[in-house]
């Protein structure tokens, strides 16, 4: 449905400011905005850092003047706790896509599989999937793959800081991983199972931090869908109070 926010039966709701919402799965990043524009009427509202549909988790949303520091949250470092199942190859190296190889575990054991994440500690130059935003003369990459091209891409460096191994039940893995803007974790997940000379796809992803933002922090959309403008003013306003500083944001503002 067109924003029409001068039909709207609500004011326009011009506060500045950063909103912190927990998606849902099957929600995409423009989804989650464009119900916040016109459930609140907001003129001016934008997202910090895309989340592919079938991942959960931390959406920055900025409001007003906010948007204006887009650029700057958004190449906010992020942690993401990821599933990862071996044995498994699709076409777009999640759990969304066609399944192209099948292979067996039976040769991969625990400590095998541990060395193999840990070794993606530091820095290193990662291959983009073809389902991502990433531009190629003028086209996006996903737009392509939808076409079913695929082409050359050159490597990118990025920067993994930590990774957290919660478990490993063959033929899954659930780590937490930390790193910079720009990591593919389901480029990640695929590299790990050539590493184990496997094949590798992302099960299961949900961010839960990008740079000082927490997902403890995120409201849910089922929350939001109860709200009113009075209640988002004054999360919005506590969050501004509570969570947030000239000196974090740089002086952007």
């Amino acid at each position: 449905m067109r924003y029409r926010p001068d039909k709207h039966r609500l004011p326009p709701f011009n506060m500045d400011g950063v909103l912190l919402v927990d998606k849902a799965p099957d929600w995409t990043s423009f989804d989650v905005v464009n119900f916040l524009k016109n459930r609140f009427n907001i003129p001016k509202i934008g997202h910090c850092g895309t989340l592919d549909p079938a991942a959960t988790g931390l959406l920055v949303i900025v409001c007003g003047k906010f948007t204006r520091l887009s650029g700057m949250l958004s190449a906010d470092s992020k942690v993401y706790e990821t599933r990862l199942l071996l044995g498994v190859k699709t076409d777009t190296d999640d759990m969304e896509g066609k399944i192209i190889e099948e292979r067996p575990t039976d040769n991969l054991d625990k400590l095998t599989v541990e060395k193999a994440i840990y070794s993606f500690v530091g820095d290193s130059m990662q291959i983009p999937p073809m389902v991502s935003a990433i531009k190629k003369d003028g086209k996006k990459l996903y737009e392509l793959a939808r076409k079913g091209i695929e082409i050359e891409r050159e490597p990118r460096p990025i920067h993994i800081s930590k990774i957290d191994i919660h478990s490993v039940d063959l033929p899954e893995a659930h780590f937490t991983v930390h790193c910079s803007k720009g990591t593919y974790i389901r480029s990640l997940c695929a590299d790990i199972g050539t590493k184990l000379g496997n094949v590798g796809t992302l099960k299961e992803l949900r961010r839960t931090a990008s740079g000082k933002f927490s997902i403890e922090d995120a409201i849910t959309l089922e929350k939001l869908k109860t709200m009113e403008q009075s209640d988002l003013a004054v999360l919005m306003r506590q969050f501004l109070v509570d969570k947030l500083s000239l000196e974090m944001l740089g002086g952007k503002l």
